[in-house]
């Protein structure tokens, strides 16, 4: 397959630095509700991924002591740097999360101001932010003061179709401290529909002094030399295209989109598989393990049969009993 040099040569950045955090390179893992646990970071990491995301993390969870809201914030070494994102909406218990997790090891601490969902946007947190720009500052003026971590935010587009918002919030989150804004380039209306647009992108990164990094329809590595050459951005943050492909970030560092074979699938899943038993425990991580098996498999032929074999699985073996009939006959 041809090497596309020039997205090495031109926009790879080893390494990369948002405030005085050291990141591998500039080709970062989203952060995804109910995808970014400890397993899937590592296996990323382990791919290249230059910095990895926590899942969004309420404020007011850490605020009432919820013992899952810590959870999802623990990291180890091979994580490193693990940003913590946090979402909420007042200005006092986000600062306050920010320092719990400041305490915890915490090299990063993130702003959600894009999360499209109704349970979060509908109650003011999220991309709701995005409609109250003077509390989206205090937000980040907060947080920005009582931690020694560098803060950054990820925002959308804007909030409804043709709230083209993102250029001036992030003019005005950078002015409260933020040290990078991430920009995914849809309304929170589009939700994941349509195309992230990049000119968006591209004049959020025309109106700050920090690094812009880019989110949105990142699958490939034609998608993220074009999301370079197009928007000027200086790093760029993989989410669903990640999904069930962890080899995406080292395909970013070395230029060219890789094919895999069963063999290969089979083994990373082992990989996978036996991080997420050792984080949870067989019960909950066979359970949870089944949405990324449906994510490893997706596209290939026959696989829909398959799944409905794994999605009833109920123990590592047989689980690995299924995909290896699978794969290794293919």
């Amino acid at each position: 397959m041809e090497k596309n040099t020039a997205l090495i040569e031109k926009y790879i950045k080893k390494p990369f630095y948002i405030g005085d955090v050291r990141a591998d390179n500039n080709v970062f893992l989203a952060p995804m509700a109910g995808v970014c646990d400890r397993a899937f970071r590592t296996v990323c990491k382990m791919h290249g991924a230059g910095m990895v995301y926590s899942e969004m993390i309420s404020a007011k969870g850490v605020h009432y002591k919820s013992e899952n809201s810590i959870i999802l914030a623990e990291t180890d070494e091979r994580e490193f740097p693990c940003a913590v994102q946090i979402f909420g909406s007042e200005p006092e218990i986000m600062a306050e999360a920010a320092v719990v997790f400041e305490k915890m090891g915490a090299p990063l601490i993130d702003i959600n101001m894009g999360c499209p969902v109704p349970k979060v946007a509908g109650n003011g947190e999220g991309s709701a932010l995005m409609k109250d720009q003077k509390l989206a500052g205090e937000i980040v003026r907060a947080v920005s003061d009582a931690v020694k971590v560098p803060v950054t935010v990820k925002m959308r587009r804007g909030f409804k179709i043709g709230d083209e918002s993102a250029a001036e919030l992030a003019q005005i989150v950078c002015e409260n401290g933020a040290k990078a804004v991430t920009v995914h380039g849809r309304y929170r209306e589009e939700y994941y529909s349509g195309a992230s647009n990049r000119d968006t992108i591209k004049k959020v990164k025309q109106s700050v002094d920090v690094p812009v990094i880019a989110s949105g329809d990142i699958c490939c590595v034609q998608d993220a030399y074009e999301v370079f050459e197009e928007t000027g951005c200086d790093a760029i943050m993989i989410g669903r295209g990640a999904l069930g492909n962890p080899w995406i970030f080292e395909d970013m560092l070395n230029g060219f989109d890789s094919s895999h074979s069963g063999e290969d699938i089979l083994k990373e899943v082992e990989l996978h598989s036996k991080l997420v038993i050792g984080f949870k425990g067989e019960d909950i991580g066979v359970r949870e393990l089944r949405k990324h098996m449906a994510w490893y498999l997706k596209g290939l032929p026959g696989s829909a049969a398959v799944r409905d074999r794994l999605f009833k699985a109920v123990k590592y073996d047989e689980l690995i009993g299924v995909l290896s009939e699978y794969l290794l006959k293919k």
